[in-house]
């Protein structure tokens, strides 16, 4: 796995500079939550963003996978729509986002980076609202302009 990782970090850096940090994924991450439409930023006020090299070993066997690359991010909460008023005392929600995984894709799919970034921050963001496949698609094309 290290060897993977240090041949991708490598590649970009020998073919176009050094691969995005943790900070520039988070800068295109917090770009997209401030183009999406005010009824769902108003919203996110208080859901955290966590930008990670890779998951972590309980989050990937809860999750059933075997390799970190396989998840590029993450909601942990309860989507909007399945809270109460009467909870207390319970985490914050949390988007995280997996560099490795994400610049592995990049790699792979010759997909733009920011709109790689975009599609995975949105589709973590539709957990939060409890959304269907096709309105993440929506809201990700309206993200976009």
């Amino acid at each position: 796995m290290a060897v993977i990782m240090a041949l991708q970090e490598s590649y970009r850096q020998d073919a176009f500079g050094p691969a995005p940090d943790a900070d520039a994924i988070e800068g295109i991450a917090r770009d997209t939550i401030a183009r999406l439409p005010a009824a769902f930023a108003q919203h996110l006020g208080d859901v955290v963003l966590i930008v990670e090299e890779e998951a972590d070993d309980e989050t990937l066997a809860a999750l059933g996978l075997d390799h970190p690359l396989d998840l590029t991010g993450l909601y942990h909460g309860r989507p909007i729509g399945e809270k109460s008023s009467m909870e207390s005392g319970a985490l914050p929600d949390r988007i995280h986002l997996y560099r490795q995984a994400i610049l592995a894709e990049w790699m792979e799919t010759g997909v733009r980076l920011d709109d790689l970034v975009r599609h995975v921050t949105i589709h973590e963001i539709g957990h939060h609202f409890g959304l269907s496949d096709d309105d993440m698609h929506a809201l990700e094309e309206a993200a976009a302009d």
